[in-house]
């Protein structure tokens, strides 16, 4: 509020400064610490084990390139050696052999219904029988879409426990008092 003095008072005390925050700071060093773990993780991958696998992969395609030349020099020298040799002319003979014999079918005449209830009735099963000969089309699997399928419920269970505990954390941390 204005009272009508323009002059600001200086002498008054400063502000009180406020405590220290322990679980900011231990929060902000852990913090700290793992990106410094991770880099550290990082350059030692770098560093030792991406040349050892690089040197590990070179070491693996000389020895397929050293096979393949060796199974080429065998292939050549196969065929060099078959076209030198004349090819062998045999003629092989077969046997007929017994042939059975196969029931012919017969035309079997089926008597005529003169029976109007009779007619009706082997329609009727005429179409139920071709009503059942359709194919009717009906999906056997579920797609395989979504977070489910992709990590699978223990997946789901395990971020479902993290996320809870970060709630559960934080609520903690907020509540606590401070020092």
């Amino acid at each position: 509020m204005f009272d009508g003095n323009d002059e600001m008072n200086y002498d008054e005390e400063p502000l009180p400064e406020e405590s220290s925050n322990r679980t900011f700071i231990m929060v902000a060093g852990g913090m700290g610490a793992l990106m410094l773990l991770v880099l550290a993780c990082i350059v030692i991958y770098m560093f030792v084990i991406k040349p050892g696998q690089t040197a590990t992969q070179l070491s693996q395609q000389d020895q397929q390139a050293t096979l393949d030349a060796q199974n080429l020099q065998i292939n050549q020298a196969l065929t060099a050696t078959a076209q030198a040799q004349p090819l062998a002319s045999a003629t092989v003979t077969i046997t007929p052999s017994q042939t059975p014999v196969v029931a012919q079918p017969t035309d079997t005449p089926i008597p005529p219904t003169d029976d109007p209830a009779t007619a009706t009735v082997a329609a009727l099963q005429t179409q139920v029988a071709q009503s059942t000969q359709t194919i009717v089309f009906t999906t056997t699997a579920l797609p395989n879409t979504g977070l489910a399928d992709d990590i699978g419920i223990p997946g789901i269970v395990g971020i479902l426990v993290v996320l809870v505990a970060v709630i559960l954390i934080t609520r903690r941390l907020r509540t606590s008092p401070a020092n």
